[in-house]
């Protein structure tokens, strides 16, 4: 038996797993969910009421693209763009299954398109650009659509004098695309130099989890760094680092209020602040800037 062979039985005896997978009834998760923090049991009606944050110790779960846009865009303002550019698979990827059912899958799972949205809408009257990332399709994976659209958006943001907002959540480059994805991280910190020298604000809201490509590219080098209380940001994971300095890490490592500690953001701030401090940001930006929204 060759090398390409057994590779092949041990992939056709996976998928025949997969069909006799035991199905699990979590009708109950439908009503309740536990709380990652304090192991609180909380009624799930509830925790969307306090948008998807703990009532007990603040903890904040994630939430999808979608509903952060309702949380942080006036009413009736976002308008979506770039709808028309659509996920390919150009290097015909296939591990367990090809990147084609994987890409299905996550539109299915996240009911999105992409990892991200992108567009433009108002905070409390005043207009910006954004671009927001869900890790639910594909662990918010960076792929070459996730680059094309951010960087398009900064360039809309340029032409019309804009601040631009991106709220990240991604488990980092998209390894279905190989170097394509990589690519993006200069696509997009290019896309930010040109703001940086049209001075244009260019504020990143790190939410949970943000690692990878994209906290190595536009998630870190924005002129205003702020996270969500307790998201977990860092490249390589706690575990990958471990094993290779040989040490164990601190507790907190890789949190927000580590990275406030050592200076690598600069503000951390709840769910429910966060629309009335970009707001305030904004505006403060408007009043002292050359730049201002049209």
């Amino acid at each position: 038996m060759t090398l390409t062979d057994w590779f092949n039985k041990r992939k056709m005896q996976q998928i025949a797993a997969r069909d006799n997978d035991i199905k699990i009834d979590d009708s109950i998760s439908k009503l309740w969910m536990l709380c990652y923090n304090c192991n609180s049991q909380l009624p799930k009606k509830d925790l969307e009421h306090n948008n998807m944050v703990c009532p007990n110790c603040d903890y904040h779960f994630r939430i999808g693209a979608r509903d952060r846009i309702k949380l942080i865009f006036d009413e009736g303002t976002f308008v979506e763009m770039f709808q028309n550019i659509q996920g390919k698979d150009p290097l015909e990827f296939v591990d367990t299954q090809p990147y084609t059912q994987r890409q299905k899958s996550a539109k299915e799972k996240s009911n999105l398109d992409e990892a991200v949205i992108c567009g433009v809408g108002e905070i409390n009257g005043q207009k910006v650009a954004t671009a927001v990332m869900d890790f639910d399709y594909m662990g918010g994976s960076m792929g070459s659509v996730v680059g094309e659209k951010v960087t398009l958006v900064m360039e809309h943001a340029l032409k019309e004098n804009l601040p631009v907002i991106v709220f990240t959540s991604s488990g980092g480059a998209r390894m279905q695309e190989s170097a394509l994805s990589l690519m993006q991280m200069a696509k997009t910190s290019c896309a930010v130099a040109k703001l940086n020298e049209a001075k244009l604000l260019y504020i990143t809201v790190l939410t949970e989890p943000t690692f990878g490509g994209v906290t190595a590219s536009f998630g870190t080098i924005g002129d205003i760094i702020i996270a969500e209380k307790g998201a977990r940001i860092g490249f390589a994971g706690r575990r990958v680092i471990e094993q290779t300095i040989k040490q164990k890490l601190p507790a907190d490592f890789q949190t927000a209020e580590y990275l406030l500690k050592y200076g690598q953001i600069d503000l951390i701030v709840t769910r429910k602040e966060m629309k009335e401090k970009l707001s305030k940001l904004i505006e403060l930006h408007s009043k002292n800037n050359c730049k201002r929204n049209k």
